[in-house]
């Protein structure tokens, strides 16, 4: 049980310390909004883990997979919404005015707890590695919900010990130059991680 316990954690460490779109996402809201926007962002990223972890434990995501126009459409519009955010990084890094951000106290379609939501929950890899990975430390519906909730508890803590950190090189990173590059480089790599989605087979 332990070995089963340790082995678990081992791989849910090692995939979600490996960069991809969540990472990039977090870094670039937290360099728009402080601290606060990447926290923001690693609960949105979390809370969709979790939807994801709800759907594997009851099945769906197996029918999901199963489908695929349905998987398809998952995947393309994950696609898209990578692109655009990427696309609205890299104008943000081109033009002078600060980026647009959403009203305080009413989150809306560009806030950052929403862009990690819709990110995660628009990544069908997500379908993919729930349905691979739970089933081989759980067969229950109560251990795999267990499960997804603790990857989704890890994941949580790492995004926001990375905003964490940026924010802290906050006044380096933010200074107006650092930050248009930084900006453009994770804009390049969301549009990147959108084409890759968009083509994969």
């Amino acid at each position: 049980m332990l070995a089963q316990a340790a082995a678990f954690l081992g791989v849910s460490a090692l995939v979600i310390v490996t960069p991809g779109q969540d990472t990039a996402l977090t870094i670039r809201n937290t360099l728009v909004g402080g601290r606060r926007g990447g926290l923001q962002t690693a609960v949105g990223v979390a809370f969709g883990q979790a939807l994801w972890a709800l759907a594997a434990s009851l099945g769906v995501t197996a029918l999901l997979r199963a489908s695929e126009p349905a998987f398809l459409a998952l995947r393309l519009l994950g696609a898209a919404y990578l692109l655009y955010l990427g696309f609205s990084a890299l104008r943000s890094a081109f033009r002078r005015e600060p980026p647009p951000t959403a009203p305080p106290g009413r989150p809306g379609p560009r806030s950052p707890l929403w862009q990690g939501l819709l990110s995660n929950l628009g990544n069908p890899k997500m379908a993919v590695f729930f349905t691979s990975l739970l089933p081989q430390f759980a067969g229950s519906f109560p251990g795999l919900l267990a499960l997804g909730l603790v990857f989704c508890t890890m994941t949580l803590v790492w995004l926001t010990a990375y905003s964490i950190a940026v924010a802290k090189a906050g006044d380096l990173l933010r200074r107006s130059r650092i930050r248009r590059a930084i900006e453009a480089v994770t804009g390049a790599v969301l549009v990147a991680l959108g084409l890759r989605l968009a083509t994969e087979r």
